[in-house]
């Protein structure tokens, strides 16, 4: 069962993730001691003296921006008894990892396809839902865990984390009602600029996030390097949005309504180009994508989440229980919906309601309802009833 820690208030922000570090450094050290993509990938190419620079302005980027999370990162760091810089590469790999492929001395493969996510979101008149698949790599099997935490200001939140990073890359929820999940969107490279803010302290910022309207203030005001996107749910409003974003500040907002809705790991409304190539309908939204050729290996075609997608289409969506079949569909052997390796693993299942005004987590397939955690969203102490 994930570990859960409770964290705060601290004198400060270096102090809380120096606890955070301290408490689960041999997760974060196990983490790092499976990560083939730290091993083979980020080490190499931070280590390379033509990327100190790009390193440097990344980090002083972010710093700048987030002063507060970047002394959180550098406690992890200490607390953990880790290099700075690994806990560095693990917050920013999303970041850096399109530039180790540009490197002469960098492998032809870069292994990209590290996470992929899954959500399919509903708002109607008899439910208000938003499930969510966690999928990552096999290093972090058994590496992640959930922090409560308490601010000085009064403010708690609670979020499901991984090894090393900063709370929350996944989801997570806080005191003010205001939940999200994340997708990963990839889009091809000429989109991305370099040394923009890190998708990671724009997730941590939303743990503080007062409503839905402050949570889309804060995704609006980074200028990021790559594109994320945000479900973002209001218990208090029984609202969903999602929000894609890629650089250059362009961002997109869907009201989720009362037609289910599923993303996977691809623009659905934003206008980006990106690494797939077909007509998707979703919801209201028909999502016209870019050629990929095969040819050009910065654009490769993500047959997983085409798969995904296409998927759900045709799976019933009429019942939160028919939401978690689909989560935990297998149907195609090569690409699943519910992942159980040898390179990508559905972690946990999150279910916000937000009706009962719950947070619920479950390991193992989401078929069998196998419960391992309930949170309210509600109350003082996150406890259920």
């Amino acid at each position: 069962m994930l570990g859960i820690f409770e964290v705060g208030p601290c004198e400060n922000a270096y102090q809380m993730g120096f606890l955070i570090g301290q408490r689960f450094s041999n997760l974060i050290r196990s983490r790092l001691s499976r990560d083939l993509v730290i091993k083979n990938q980020l080490r190499p190419f931070a280590q390379a003296p033509e990327s100190h620079q790009f390193i440097e302005a990344l980090s002083e980027n972010n710093r700048n921006k987030f002063p507060i999370y970047w002394d959180e990162l550098l406690g992890t760091a200490e607390g953990s008894g880790v290099p700075a810089l690994d806990i560095i590469l693990l917050n920013f790999r999303k970041e850096i990892l399109p530039f180790v492929s540009k490197t002469k001395n960098s492998s032809k493969n870069v292994d990209t396809a590290e996470d992929d996510c899954s959500d399919v979101l509903v708002v109607n008149d008899s439910m208000a839902i938003a499930a969510h698949n966690e999928d990552g790599s096999i290093s972090l099997v058994g590496n992640t865990y959930l922090i409560k935490c308490t601010l000085s200001n009064g403010l708690s939140f609670m979020a499901y984390t991984y090894a090393g990073e900063l709370p929350s890359c996944a989801f997570g929820f806080n005191s003010h009602g205001l939940g999200f999940t994340l997708n990963s969107v990839p889009p091809v490279e000429d989109e991305i600029v370099a040394a923009g803010i890190g998708r990671n302290f724009i997730s941590r910022d939303l743990l503080e996030a007062t409503n839905i309207d402050d949570a889309l203030l804060r995704i609006r005001s980074s200028e990021v390097s790559v594109g994320h996107s945000y479900n973002l749910i209001d218990i208090k409003r029984r609202q969903i949005l999602n929000v894609e974003t890629a650089s250059k500040k362009r961002v997109s907002v869907y009201n989720i309504g009362p037609t289910p809705y599923f993303h996977a790991n691809m623009y659905l409304h934003l206008q980006v180009q990106q690494v797939n190539h077909m007509l998707i309908k979703n919801a209201d939204v028909v999502a016209s994508t870019f050629s990929a050729d095969s040819s050009d290996s910065s654009n490769v075609l993500d047959e997983n989440s085409i798969s995904r997608q296409n998927r759900a289409t045709v799976l019933p969506k009429g019942s939160k229980d028919d939401f978690l079949s689909l989560l935990g569909d297998t149907t195609d052997a090569k690409y699943p919906v519910y992942m159980t390796g040898p390179t990508l693993y559905t972690l946990c299942t999150a279910v916000i309601d937000l009706d009962e005004q719950t947070l619920t987590i479950i390991e193992g397939n989401p078929k069998k309802g196998e419960v391992s955690h309930v949170f309210s969203m509600s109350s003082e102490d996150f406890k259920a009833q």
